[in-house]
């Protein structure tokens, strides 16, 4: 592969390969970042994360007066991820009181935070109405009196008349082309309100105490490459009646492997929903995840052994415990070695996990692996860091940005310290005469 020359889409924006043929990300040095911080790694281009903010905020703008984009960060919570994206104005998605706690301290304005969630403890609505959350997005008939409950012993706060600005979540019963394991829309979904249960769940909402009904909410599924299941989600909604809210979600998908087909552009995803949608005022809000982060990050490994039995096996250094998605799901990604682009070598890149199944790559293409080199595989900045474990014992990655040419590292790698720090001391036993 010609050096000097920039990498297909599936890497972050700006990368290349450099005069001595060795991967460079953010102007980085991929091989310099293996040795400086250690591997496996994260490495995240800081500019792609803001043109892709930009790309969808420049284009909410421009196609109606009040679209708000909200970070679904589930799909990579970092703190200095979500601290870039609060800066350039987003709104952020949490699923959970721990979300909840990483959007505030990144940054995020409370009434520019959206709670969702199927099964909301009692804590996280607490926590919500004590935060003075945006909007809290409403699943299921139990939570209604649960949140209505906790407003009425006086957890809300006075909110005025108002009371607390929430969603109805409904399942539009669209179903987008997509692995099962992360198709949200369908009819029989964990998720929401069904179309034959949502006017009930409106008017119990409506009715009840400290509530505020503000509009409605959807998610179809993760990894949409088509824009008509948004457009029949869209349709759907729309059918429920008018509201000063619609969060239609998100669920853009994104290129992992070179020669799949591009995903549509942000300005071609948002310019379906508002076409579909039809509705010249109120407010818009969606939620890209992956599309925002997917593509400006990659992971850097350390080939530990390489050796041949009816496949050629190259084992590293990291595997189920950074990157689960090929373990859940059979998501394909590329490897190639960081400074041997265009390898012809069939090998199976496997993790170092006590499983058959720790494979990150079942048919990759390497130039002669050896071990010691480094392997990079793209498009991972979405759901590595997030669904990231210490499976096997084995500490959790560094998170490193790279901009203009120079690195820093934004979350530190875990040491065998940390996997005992939350063990609690075993108390000391005595036996029933008193003895020691």
């Amino acid at each position: 592969m010609a050096t000097g020359t920039s990498l297909s889409a599936v890497f972050p924006l700006g990368s290349r390969l450099n005069e001595r043929g060795v991967l460079e990300i953010g102007g980085c040095d991929a091989i310099e970042l293996a040795r400086t911080f250690g591997t496996p790694a994260y490495v995240v281009a800081e500019d792609d994360l803001t043109a892709r903010a930009r790309a969808f905020t420049g284009a909410a703008r421009q196609l109606h007066p009040d679209m708000q984009v909200v970070y679904a960060s589930k799909a990579f919570p970092c703190t200095a991820v979500l601290a870039l994206f609060a800066r350039e104005g987003l709104w952020c998605d949490a699923a959970s009181g721990g979300e909840l706690h990483l959007a505030l301290a990144a940054g995020f304005a409370p009434e520019r935070i959206v709670l969702h969630g199927n099964a909301k403890s009692e804590a996280e609505l607490r926590m919500a109405l004590r935060h003075r959350v945006g909007l809290i997005v409403l699943d299921n008939f139990d939570e209604i009196d649960r949140l209505s409950g906790l407003i009425a012993e006086g957890d809300g706060g006075d909110r005025g008349a108002g009371g607390q600005p929430v969603l109805v979540r409904v399942n539009p019963d669209v179903r987008g082309e997509t692995h099962e394991k992360i198709s949200t829309g369908q009819a029989d979904s964990k998720f929401g309100f069904s179309m034959d249960q949502a006017g009930e769940a409106i008017e119990r909402v409506r009715a009840a105490a400290g509530l505020s009904l503000e509009g409605l909410h959807a998610h179809i599924g993760s990894q949409l490459l088509e824009l008509e299941p948004f457009r029949r989600a869209c349709r759907q909604l729309a059918a429920l009646g008018e509201f000063p809210v619609l969060d239609i979600g998100g669920g853009l998908g994104v290129s992992y492997l070179e020669g799949q087909p591009a995903p549509p552009s942000a300005e071609e995803y948002l310019t379906a929903i508002v076409a579909a949608l039809d509705r010249p005022g109120g407010r818009l809000l969606v939620e890209p995840g992956r599309s925002l982060t997917a593509n400006a990050g990659v992971t850097l490994y350390t080939v530990e052994s390489v050796k041949q039995n009816v496949s050629r096996w190259v084992a590293v250094d990291g595997g189920m415990s950074d990157n689960l998605r090929p373990m859940l799901y059979g998501a394909g990604y590329e490897a190639h070695v960081a400074d041997r682009f265009g390898g012809a070598t069939e090998c199976v890149l496997a993790g170092k996990h006590c499983e058959s199944g720790d494979v990150i790559v079942r048919d990759a293409l390497l130039d002669d692996p050896r071990p010691g080199d480094v392997i990079v595989t793209p498009a991972t900045g979405a759901y590595g860091f997030a669904m990231a474990n210490n499976y096997n014992g084995v500490p959790r990655p560094p998170v490193v940005f790279c901009a203009e040419g120079r690195a820093r590292e934004v979350v530190r790698r875990e040491s065998f310290e940390d996997l005992t720090a939350r063990d609690q001391p075993a108390p000391v036993q005595h036996d029933a005469q008193g003895g020691g």
